[in-house]
């Protein structure tokens, strides 16, 4: 198993600074989310040879490897020139991975096209989710066989505000993929949009799953709906949060226990946004954390 964490909150360090500061936390491993100097938001890469070559010098210095890359581009937009420039950003992030040598990338199902060239854009409100998906897959005719050929495996996520949001279809559609380079990230954070028995939703993924985002929530369905409570009443508006271990609602012993109870042996890692002023203590904290519940129900080493 990696563990990993995602240094978004430490997103101001530099490329070169940042391997180090991970190591201080007590992680070996990065998950790297977008950024603006290497895989920027929805953005062509800004990757180039020197900046490659003193990112993996400063990753060797440290000890630390890239568990993940995790590039968000419009895949999913039913606007043909957006998710024709997706899939060329897809292509360069995959020709990046390679040459970091690493072997796995994430993202989401993704949401529409940008908010300028279409009348939604979370598409939960149902206007363009036959669109949206029918632009994933035909980003995902072009991406499979690349995905494939580089020897580089996709880990998926149905995120809040995505055409797909929830664990189903999300799996079927996974397993409608068909390649063993296709697999499933489960997100403790969307926890409550996925379902509420957390031990049957990670036994259902089982035979995709080989990815988990670690951080808290609170269960926005819970307290009639009240457990956030957003003004004017009635507004579209959802909210989820990804907070340190404790501080929300996700089963942490039905978490772990059932993950190691199906055999899980991926990549966990440590998804926390809602500390920057506190970016280290979280860090650290959550490293603590995962350890203590791997220990506890995969047995110390």
């Amino acid at each position: 198993m990696k563990i990993a964490i995602d240094p978004f909150m430490h997103r101001h360090l530099s490329l070169e600074e940042l391997p180090k500061k991970v190591k201080e936390l007590g992680y070996d491993w990065i998950e790297l989310s977008p950024r603006g100097d290497f895989l920027e938001w929805f953005k062509a890469p800004r990757v180039f040879p020197e900046r490659i070559k003193s990112f993996k010098r400063a990753l060797n210095e440290a000890d630390v490897g890239i568990a993940s890359l995790l590039p968000m581009y419009r895949w999913a937009s039913n606007d043909e020139i957006e998710r024709k420039a997706a899939v060329k950003h897809w292509k360069r992030a995959i020709e990046i991975a390679v040459e970091l040598e690493v072997g796995v990338m994430n993202s989401e199902f993704g949401r529409g096209p940008h908010p300028d060239k279409g009348s939604c854009y979370c598409c939960h409100t149902g206007s363009m989710i036959e669109a949206c998906e029918d632009a994933w897959w035909r980003s995902m005719e072009e991406l499979v066989p690349v995905f494939e050929r580089e020897g580089i495996t996709l880990h998926v996520e149905p995120h809040p505000e995505d055409w797909c949001e929830t664990l189903q279809p999300a799996l079927d559609i996974i397993r409608t993929v068909n390649s063993k380079s296709v697999k499933f990230l489960y997100c403790a954070p969307h926890t409550f949009y996925f379902g509420d028995d957390t031990k049957a939703m990670l036994r259902e993924a089982r035979d995709v799953l080989a990815h988990v985002h670690v951080g808290d929530t609170f269960n926005h369905k819970a307290s009639s709906g009240l457990r956030y409570i957003l003004n004017p009443p009635g507004t579209n508006a959802r909210v989820h949060q990804h907070l340190n271990i404790g501080q929300g609602e996700v089963p942490w012993d039905e978490f772990f226990g059932t993950l190691a109870e199906i055999g899980f042996d991926g990549i966990m890692t440590a998804c926390v946004f809602a500390w920057e002023d506190k970016a280290d203590h979280s860090g650290t904290f959550m490293r603590s954390e995962m350890q203590r519940y791997i220990d506890k129900y995969w047995g110390a080493k």
